[in-house]
């Protein structure tokens, strides 16, 4: 029998992450790999409180009740808290994607995924690959795994 690998550690932005829980579509294959434990969303208190913050937007008419059921069965029970010790200024060209970065730098995290230019554009950050959702499912569908 073959060995298992150990999950990814990923960081998903705001946007893709929102899109997963709103949207579904092809992103719904994320969530899958989450609750399967094959990757592990890795999260900062900062960008926890911004996916938190867009939730309740008025244009998505989330109630409390919904949103308390993503936060409590959708994000709670996979994602991993990472405390920032090494923050990350001046990087991306967007200083608000910093904190996603930091998030990656400080979790040791292997992909970045985003549909944000101003992240793509760096391609990797360290150790990290930076890359859109619909590149990470291909490339890990092809070859099975992360």
């Amino acid at each position: 029998m073959g060995k298992k690998l150990a999950p990814s550690l990923v960081v998903i932005d705001t946007n893709v992450l929102v899109s997963c829980f709103l949207f579904g579509g092809r992103l719904e294959r994320l969530r899958t790999l989450w609750k399967t434990k094959t990757i592990i969303p890795l999260v900062s208190r900062e960008t926890f409180d911004e996916l938190q913050r867009v939730l309740e937007y008025p244009k998505f008419s989330l109630t409390p009740g919904e949103l308390r059921t993503i936060v409590t069965a959708e994000i709670l029970p996979y994602f991993e808290v990472i405390e920032i010790v090494n923050g990350i200024k001046g990087t991306c060209r967007d200083p608000h994607d910093d904190k996603f970065l930091a998030v990656a730098a400080n979790g040791q995290a292997s992909w970045l995924i985003t549909g944000d230019k101003d992240l793509l554009v760096l391609q990797f950050f360290q150790q990290t690959k930076i890359i859109t959702p619909a590149n990470f499912l291909n490339q890990i569908g092809e070859s099975g795994d992360v």
